[in-house]
Order: C-alpha cells, then sequence, then structure tokens
C-alpha cells in the first residue's frame, strides 16, 4: 500500500481529514518521487552485480556456510540463498516505490523467522545477509539515495531480530 493510501484509509476509518503531520508526509513523499524511481531502476538494473557483491560478502563472513554441510554447500543450495537475494531486494524496491513498510512486513517478514528456524538456517547468518545485501547496494546509491533505502533493509533486519 503506498503512503497517500495508507494516510487515507487511516483518516476515513476515524473519520477525520488527514493531520498536518499526515499531509507532510505525502509531501515529503512526492518530493522524492524522482528519486525513488531513480533508485527502482537502479537496483532492477544492478541486480545481478549486487546479490554477487553481497553473496561474497556473506560467505566470508560465515565461510562454514559453503564448506561440507553448510546450508549453502552445493550449487542448489547456494542458488536457493541467491534467490532470497533477489527476492527481498525486490521487496525493498517495492517498498521504496511505495514508500511504505508494509509490503516488506505482509510479504516478507510474516513468518520468516519460523521458516528460517524451520530450514535450520539460522537467523543470524539472515540478517548478517540483509546487511551485506544493504552494504551491496550501497556501492551503486549517492548518500541522498542511501538515506532513502537505509530505513526499508534497518526493517527487516529488526523483524529478524
Amino acid at each position: 500500500m503506498s503512503i497517500v493510501s495508507r494516510v487515507i484509509l487511516d483518516a476515513d476509518n476515524e473519520l477525520r481529514y488527514p493531520s498536518i503531520a499526515e499531509l507532510n508526509n505525502i509531501t515529503d513523499y512526492f518530493n522524492t518521487t524522482n528519486e525513488r524511481i531513480k533508485i527502482a531502476c537502479i537496483l532492477r538494473d544492478k541486480e545481478q552485480n549486487i546479490i554477487q557483491i553481497a553473496s561474497k560478502a556473506i560467505f566470508k563472513i560465515h565461510p562454514d556456510y559453503i564448506a561440507p554441510g553448510g546450508n549453502a554447500q552445493g550449487v542448489r543450495k547456494r542458488s536457493l540463498c541467491l534467490r532470497d537475494y533477489g527476492w527481498y531486494l525486490r521487496l525493498i524496491t517495492y517498498s521504496i516505490l511505495s514508500g511504505d513498510k508494509e509490503s516488506i512486513e505482509s510479504i516478507g517478514l510474516i513468518g520468516v523467522r519460523e521458516m528460517y528456524n524451520s530450514l535450520g538456517v539460522p537467523i543470524i547468518g539472515m540478517i548478517d545477509s540483509i546487511e551485506c545485501l544493504k552494504n551491496a547496494v550501497f556501492e551503486f546509491l549517492e548518500e541522498n539515495q542511501r538515506l532513502l533505502v537505509a530505513p526499508y533493509f534497518n526493517f527487516i533486519i529488526q523483524g529478524m531480530s
């Protein structure tokens, strides 16, 4: 859901007009629309590069994941890990475009800890993975773009913690 939709729904549910703070949030969102679109294009166009950088970083932090018996041992398991990177990158992109964290929460965080626990994937490794993905994305963004993107990565990291 977009920030605009959220403001309207919240105000309607409470039978009121949008507050000044809510209207300011919408103004801020519209003032960053062009930058959000640029970021979404960068993430789309650089997806493979970002995933490659992030995967090298996570396996340096946790070399045991690709060692015999590790969660990412072998081509098949490693490709599943990289698929998750692409999935999280798309979730981040949706949230950047909408200006709202709801897509991350509803699609990406509900039940994620339980899922990874049931698969035997260490949560600390997933948190480190998202941090590596964030750092890889930052290599392709300018400082002002990083400020727009960071809260969405941090939301996922906090949700997994």
